[in-house]
Formats: C-alpha cells, sequence, structure tokens
C-alpha cells in the first residue's frame, strides 16, 4: 500500500508573466483594439503621452536618461523561447488582470470576430498543455467564418506533423466553447453539437440528424416516419427542433456591410513590386513625459517618488516597445504574403495560392503560433479589396502541370463553371470534376462536393430553373 505524506519536489518552468502577457495581447489585438489597450494604460501611467510631433518610437525609447532600465529585450526574441519551453503554462490571472480585461472587453465597440472570441475562451479554458493549447490554435485558424473546419484533421495532421489523436482532443476542447456547433467538419457534426449542447443525445431530432440527414434535406417526411416507425405529427416536433438549429453558428460574427473596417497595411506599388505600408494613423504616437524625466532627475525629488517614478517609465517603454514590436511583426509577415501571393495580387483571387503559417513562420523567423495571433482581425487593402490577412491561408490541391492551386481558386473555378451552366440543365458534380480537368485542376467528384458544400451553393437536382 502505497504511504501518504507530504513531498517536496523540484521542476524548471516557464510561465507567462504580466508583461509577456501584455506583448501576445497587443501583438494579437486588432486597431480599434490596439487602441483602447494604448488609452487604458495611459489612464493609468501618467508617464506616456502623446508626442504630436510624431517622431519614431525608437526616439521615445532612447530619449530616457534611465540607465538602469535595461532588462528588456526583442519580444520576438521572447516569443520564442516562450513557445520553446514545452513545459511553459499559463498563470492565472489576478483580481486586477481580470477587472483590467473586463473594463477593455466592454470599451471596445468593435466586433469581435470568431477567431478572437475563440482564442479568448481558450486563454481562460483549464488546459495546462502547452502543445494541446499550440493544436487548439490550429484548430481555431482553420474554421472558416461559418464556424466550421472544412479543412479535415488528417490533412492539418500531415500539414503540420502534429498526431491525428493530439489533434482530434484539441478539437474537442474547441468544439466545447460557444457559439454551440462551432469547429464541426461538416452539417452533420454541427446540428449534432448543438442538440447535444441541449441534452437532446437521445432524441428523435438526433436521430434524425446523425442517420437521415438526407432525408431531412429532402423533406421526406412520410419516409422518415417509416424508417424510425414513428407517428407523422413527432416527425414534425423534431424536425422543428432541427431547423431551430444554426448551420452557421459562426455567422453572428461576419462583418456587416454597414461596419466600415480599417486596413491594418495598404499597398503600395513600386516598380520593383508591391510593399506593404502599416496603418498608423489611427495609432498614438507615445513618448515618455519629458516632466517626469525631469523629476526623476530633481535631487529634491523623494525616494519613494524616484520608484514611483522609474517604474512607471519601465511599463512605459515596454508598451512603446511591445506595439513597435507587432507594427514590425505584422509588416513581416505582410511581406512574405505579399511575396507569395503576387499572382494573386495581379490577377485576382483565381490566382490565389496555398501557404500555410508554417512556412512564413520559418521566414519570418517567429513560431507559428505568433503567425496565427500576429493575422487575427487584421486587414490588408489590395487591388482586390480590403481582404483580411487569414485569407491568404489556405491548403489546396495540385494542377496537372505540378502547380499547387489554392482551395479558394478552386471554388472561384467551381462558381464561374456554376454561372454559365444551363438553367435548365444544371450540372452535376462529376460534369464539374470534368469542367475542372480541362482547366488543368484535377480534383474528384467528392472534393468538388466538399467545395460546392462550402459555398452554399445546393446540388444540381435542387438548383434546376423551370
Amino acid at each position: 500500500m502505497a504511504s501518504t505524506g507530504l513531498y517536496q519536489q523540484q521542476s524548471l518552468k516557464q510561465v507567462i508573466g504580466p508583461q509577456m502577457q501584455q506583448s501576445l495581447q497587443i501583438l494579437q489585438a486588432a486597431a480599434l483594439e490596439l487602441r483602447q489597450i494604448i488609452q487604458q494604460e495611459m489612464a493609468v501611467n501618467p508617464v506616456i503621452e502623446v508626442d504630436a510631433s510624431e517622431p519614431s518610437l525608437d526616439e521615445s525609447i532612447t530619449t530616457d536618461p534611465e540607465d538602469d532600465i535595461q532588462t528588456l529585450t526583442k519580444l520576438d526574441e521572447e516569443w520564442r523561447e516562450y513557445y520553446a519551453q514545452s513545459r511553459a503554462q499559463p498563470t492565472r490571472r489576478t483580481a486586477e488582470d481580470e477587472e483590467r480585461h473586463r473594463f477593455m472587453m466592454d470599451s471596445i465597440t468593435a466586433q469581435t470576430t470568431l477567431q478572437e472570441h475563440l482564442l479568448c475562451q481558450l486563454s481562460l479554458a483549464d488546459t495546462r498543455d502547452p502543445k494541446l493549447r499550440e493544436h487548439c490554435e490550429f484548430i481555431i485558424g482553420s474554421i472558416d467564418d461559418d464556424g466550421i473546419l472544412h479543412t479535415k484533421l488528417s490533412e492539418l495532421s500531415l500539414r503540420h506533423g502534429v498526431p491525428l489523436d493530439e489533434l482530434q482532443r484539441a478539437k474537442e476542447i474547441v468544439q466545447g466553447f460557444e457559439p454551440a456547433g462551432i469547429g464541426a467538419e461538416d452539417l452533420r457534426e454541427c446540428l449534432l453539437l448543438q442538440l447535444e449542447r441541449q441534452g437532446k443525445t437521445n432524441s428523435l431530432a438526433h436521430r434524425i440528424v446523425d442517420r437521415y440527414l438526407d432525408d431531412l434535406a429532402h423533406k421526406r417526411w412520410t419516409a422518415l416516419a417509416k424508417k424510425l416507425a414513428t407517428p407523422p405529427e413527432q416527425i414534425t416536433k423534431a424536425v422543428e427542433q432541427i431547423t431551430a438549429l444554426d448551420p452557421r453558428p459562426a455567422q453572428g460574427f461576419t462583418v456587416m456591410d454597414n461596419h466600415y473596417i480599417t486596413p491594418d497595411i495598404h499597398l503600395e506599388r513600386t516598380s520593383a513590386g508591391y510593399f506593404p505600408v502599416m496603418n498608423e494613423r489611427d495609432l498614438p504616437h507615445l513618448r515618455i513625459s519629458n516632466a517626469y524625466k525631469d523629476l526623476l532627475a530633481h535631487p529634491a525629488t523623494a525616494a519613494d517618488a524616484r520608484s514611483y517614478i522609474r517604474e512607471k517609465i519601465r511599463g512605459a517603454k515596454f508598451l512603446i516597445r511591445s506595439v513597435a514590436q507587432r507594427q514590425e511583426t505584422i509588416q513581416k509577415i505582410a511581406t512574405e504574403i505579399i511575396r507569395h501571393q503576387r499572382d494573386y495580387l495581379d490577377h485576382g483571387p483565381s490566382q490565389l495560392k496555398p501557404l500555410n503559417m508554417a512556412t512564413v513562420a520559418a521566414v519570418v523567423g517567429v513560431h507559428e503560433t505568433t503567425v496565427s495571433r500576429a493575422i487575427a482581425g487584421k486587414y490588408m487593402s489590395t487591388p482586390h479589396g480590403v481582404v483580411e490577412l487569414r485569407y491568404f491561408f489556405t491548403s489546396g490541391v495540385r494542377n496537372n502541370e505540378g502547380e499547387d492551386v489554392s482551395n479558394t481558386a478552386v471554388k472561384s473555378a467551381i462558381a464561374e463553371i456554376i454561372k454559365n451552366e444551363p438553367p435548365q440543365k444544371p450540372w452535376s458534380d462529376e460534369h464539374l470534376a470534368k469542367q475542372l480537368a480541362q482547366r488543368s485542376i484535377k480534383v474528384a467528384r467528392r472534393t468538388v462536393a466538399k467545395y460546392r458544400e462550402a459555398m452554399g451553393v445546393l446540388p444540381s437536382h435542387l438548383r434546376k430553373s423551370a
């Protein structure tokens, strides 16, 4: 029998400190949210002020005479060091942190993106394994605007070299977040998740969705009643429950037409190509107050006042440097996106190339998770409109010439073919696959069906017009 008692165990672990939490928050924040963070910090740190002459951020940092503040290193290196630690654990939030977080979220008037919403829930989840949290971020980054995980786990496993069972565990965690039905791989799973969240796992509605979704889609009520040996009136009630579910659980996070988006990046075209320019018009240019520097240097200033000012200057320097590092990281990522997606910029969505975060992370020199955080809720102004950075990251297929074609380009081709099909005799998925083959895009009929469903396009027999 094992004995009981108190034991001491020594271990080396790296945790996320308050400054690291702030730097990650700043990196992930969209432009409006970042402005709110800065305003909040200015409200509690009197040494931070806005410089109307708009000097560089580096000038704001180096003009401080305090030589003892030398512990701040490049945030990019800190991020890489943190993510390299397999034993890292998130620290618990203090009551002060929670209050600050609630204040910030209550102050933000901009619409929260789906990824921001899910990442926020992940940060509060009781998931201590850093690798598992990383896999959850992979899953979140693969969820589309409808809330569906159209990239299969098997494909994600091959792309990132992650064991399938680990991704399955991460997927189950994400599916426990709000809104219900998020992270499903298809409509069936999405509806089942919502029914299970409502406690209707053993209900008639659950059985219909699980086994007879095709009959439900074609309104074969009589056939359903026979197959389930159930009175028609009960079938009707179950169908009412199902129709009350949301096949697009993330649609509440879709940016509506009457919401204006301010791009984080503008493109400038030169003879050498495109160059990303960060939009800093809506961000205040910060510096450390000269008045507090003078007060710190004055011999008559009390010791406790010196200590207070020194602490506030240290916090101000870290905030200014974090904002500068955020801008630099996003610009580096945008530069690599532009290099990889030049054909898209020149010719449009049909020329979008497959791209994953690992590729960009390797070139920029950061972790994949840093890329995921940096692109969350960020937009680029392109010749084809304002596009979310996440749009440029997509898997794809290989054409007959051995070139990679993105999923977005395949969907664009399918949409063009369907647009030109005869209304009285719409083309089947098999015929669509043949049409794609003529364009050197070789995909199976089942793959065409998957893309068509993802686009919200009905099958051929339901597209037919009189």
